[in-house]
């Protein structure tokens, strides 16, 4: 597993009349909001709690990710929303109104699926508009509302043809295009990229964001796939076991993240255990022997004497021969097991003189003779800044 950064918010543009500053997010009514939100399942005589009291507040115009592997209960808390499940405790919310007890076709979201469930025979243009015409809006609209969508989702030159004429990743649009037409309040996703090859899957992450700023409606997104999560997302809930583990946007839970199964989950993390053996200026020191040593900024309530558990991304780990001079960085010495040439970067497996295993990702920037071979000897260093200890705040 590997990081994928997310993408950068563009820059503000200068206009001739500045608008309004949008008020906080804390002051808007959310869109979706779940309160103490369960669901049980009954297996005989086992009852099996799916979400274990969620509680969970999406902005408008937000796009918001549930991540987590299969069986969290990420796809149940979004049936829940859509309206297909009902909660065993708790409230569902839409913009304030409570929807709890509200059937699906009476609640103001749209569904995407990985199966696009598009009708075969009919073209393009027919099945966009097919949930308008079922609401008899007139044909004036239909025609100006799905000309519209199919120019945003970038299909208007393919609205004659069929289905079964197109690729995978347009198939995807027109589902997008046919929940977007009815202008839900909310589009919820559950893992519409997955039946999707990796090049296409990875262009249409880029054109969900895209499409998705452009209508300015609520995205909630489901998938298990992080490097997703990451590129899309304003933010996003880490789920396991029916609980949300840590929520936040993606730098945060990706640099910080709150707890071990998070950091593990979220792209590849080095875990480090260790005792604190002094406090200086706000950081704690971890010395391993006489010259390695790991420094990590330290919480209000951390002490001498503490075990704490580090963790480190590897592409913050810098590999060297000789052992770094700097007093202000974490060194750590050990043996490489194996190194992995991936193109842009190489990865080594290193364990550590204390046992620890520690996976470093060197990008390949310049060629060199010189590269570092298994079985070798090497120094790891990193920013102390780069240290966090698990469960700590930023």
């Amino acid at each position: 597993m590997t990081e994928t950064d997310a993408p950068a918010v563009p820059a503000p543009t200068d206009s001739a009349a500045p608008a309004a500053a949008p008020p906080p997010a804390e002051t808007l009514v959310p869109a979706i909001e779940l309160t103490g939100v369960v669901k049980e399942f009954h297996s005989g005589a086992e009852v099996v709690q799916a979400v274990r009291g969620v509680d969970l507040s999406i902005r408008p115009g937000e796009f918001f990710s549930m991540l987590g592997p299969s069986g969290c209960g990420k796809t149940t808390t979004m049936r829940m929303i859509a309206g297909f499940e009902e909660p065993t405790k708790g409230t569902v919310r839409l913009h304030g109104s409570d929807v709890t007890n509200v059937p699906p076709h009476k609640r103001d979201v749209n569904m995407v699926f990985q199966s696009y469930a598009l009708f075969p025979h009919m073209s393009v243009f027919d099945n966009v508009a097919f949930g308008l015409r079922r609401k008899k809006v007139p044909v004036s609209e239909i025609t100006r509302r799905v000309t519209e969508m199919l120019e945003i989702v970038d299909l208007s030159t393919q609205l004659k043809r069929k289905p079964r004429e197109l690729s995978g990743g347009q198939q995807q649009r027109v589902a997008l295009a046919r929940a977007l037409v009815n202008h839900p309040s909310a589009l919820l996703l559950d893992e519409p990229l997955g039946a999707l090859d990796l090049k296409l899957r990875q262009a249409m992450q880029v054109e969900l964001k895209r499409i998705q700023r452009e209508v300015g409606i609520t995205f909630v997104y489901v998938t298990h796939d992080q490097g997703e999560a990451l590129t899309m997302s304003d933010r996003i809930a880490v789920m396991n076991d029916g609980l949300i583990e840590h929520l936040g946007p993606p730098r945060e839970i990706y640099e910080h993240p709150a707890t071990r199964f998070v950091a593990g989950f979220i792209g590849t993390s080095n875990l480090l255990v260790g005792t604190v053996t002094t406090i200086t200026d706000g950081r704690a020191v971890i010395a391993t022997s006489a010259d390695e040593r790991i420094i990590v900024p330290a919480r209000d309530d951390t002490k001498t004497g503490d075990a704490i558990e580090i963790t480190v991304r590897p592409e913050k780990i810098r590999l060297s021969s000789a052992q770094p001079q700097q007093s202000d960085v974490c060194t750590v010495r050990g043996t490489v097991t194996e190194v992995v040439y991936l193109g842009t970067s190489t990865n080594y497996n290193i364990t550590t003189s204390s046992g620890a295993e520690v996976v470093v990702f060197s990008q390949n920037a310049a060629s060199s003779d010189n590269a570092v071979e298994r079985g070798s000897s090497v120094w790891l260093s990193w920013d102390p800044e780069h240290s966090y200890a698990i469960g700590s705040t930023p």
